[in-house]
C-alpha cells in the first residue's frame, strides 16, 4: 500500500502523463452553461468519462437533464452506446447530481501504472465523442435554461 504523499504523487503522475501523452485542449468547464460540466475521473479502482449537471438553481439543473434524456437515443446510437444516465448520482463528498457518464469497461487502478496507457486511449476516444454531441446538440440543450 503507499502513503498518503505517495498515493497522491501518484495520482499527480497520472495525470501529468495523460496530458504529455494527449495534449489537447478539452471543452471540459467552457461549455457557457453554469453547472454544465464534462470531466474525466480516475479513482482507485474505476475511471468514467462523464458529463455532470450540478446547476446552483434546482428548476434549471431538473430542466438541463430532462433536455439531456430526450437526447439519449441520438447520444446512444450514434456517440456513445454504453453511456449511463443517472439522475441520483452520490459524490464521495455526499452531493447528489445528475451525472451521464461512461465506464471505463477494464480493470483499472489509478495506482497501477500498467493500466494507464489503455484508460487515456479510453477518456481521449470517449470525451471526443462527448465532444462531438455537445458540439452539435449545444444550441438544443441550452434551450432548457
Amino acid at each position: 500500500m503507499f502513503s498518503k504523499e505517495e498515493a497522491a504523487q501518484m495520482r499527480k503522475d497520472f495525470w501529468i502523463a495523460f496530458g504529455k501523452s494527449f495534449p489537447r485542449k478539452w471543452i471540459k468547464y467552457n461549455t457557457q452553461i453554469k453547472g454544465f460540466s464534462f470531466k474525466f475521473v480516475a479513482e482507485r479502482k474505476q475511471a468514467l468519462v462523464v458529463l455532470d449537471i450540478e446547476q446552483p438553481d434546482e428548476i434549471n439543473n431538473e430542466l438541463l437533464f430532462e433536455q439531456l434524456q430526450s437526447l439519449k437515443t441520438i447520444l446512444e446510437n450514434e456517440f456513445l452506446p454504453e453511456i449511463i444516465f443517472d439522475s441520483e448520482y452520490l459524490l464521495e463528498s455526499g452531493k447528489i447530481i445528475h451525472r451521464i457518464y461512461v465506464l471505463y469497461p477494464k480493470k483499472f487502478s489509478i495506482y497501477n501504472k500498467d493500466s494507464w496507457r489503455d484508460c487515456f486511449e479510453f477518456f481521449v476516444k470517449n470525451m471526443h465523442q462527448f465532444e462531438l454531441f455537445f458540439s452539435e446538440y449545444e444550441d438544443y440543450i441550452k434551450q432548457a435554461i
